[in-house]
């Protein structure tokens, strides 16, 4: 799915949209992001030498699972973070370089979800956590 169709599931938008495309394949979703370079949250992370902050590439994996629990995602829910564990970071993230997610679900007490997930460029792990959401109504 493009970021049109990303948007029908996702409340993100503008800026904090950080997916170009996700699929569901099997039990996990795959998504990529380029990094363009003119992002907002590039502008001081670092002068001179920019680098994706972890806590972005958290809302990237975030994002993608998101994916995974389109269904329960109906107009009018947001998923909203519950918890992080066992996040590392591997290697940094620089312009130019594309994002490609994978992330799965590990258990679900709807509405809490519980995934984990792994960012990399190219064969690279650049971030892994596992990490929950609950799938709120207004």
């Amino acid at each position: 799915m493009n970021r049109e169709a990303l948007m029908k599931i996702l409340p993100h938008r503008d800026d904090m949209l950080l997916l170009d495309e996700a699929t569901l394949q099997e039990d996990s979703a795959v998504g990529s992001y380029r990094v363009r370079g003119d992002e907002f949250f590039l502008r001081g992370h670092f002068p001179g030498n920019p680098v994706v902050p972890g806590v972005i590439l958290l809302e990237i994996l975030a994002q993608s699972a998101c994916v995974l629990m389109q269904n329960q995602m109906t107009e009018g829910k947001t998923p909203y973070y519950t918890g992080l564990d066992k996040v590392r970071f591997r290697n940094p993230v620089r312009p130019g370089e594309v994002i490609s997610t994978e992330c799965r679900l590990i258990r679900a007490k709807p509405p809490f979800y519980f995934a984990e997930g792994k960012a990399m460029v190219g064969d690279k792990l650049c971030a892994k956590a596992e990490f929950s959401f609950a799938i709120m109504g207004e």
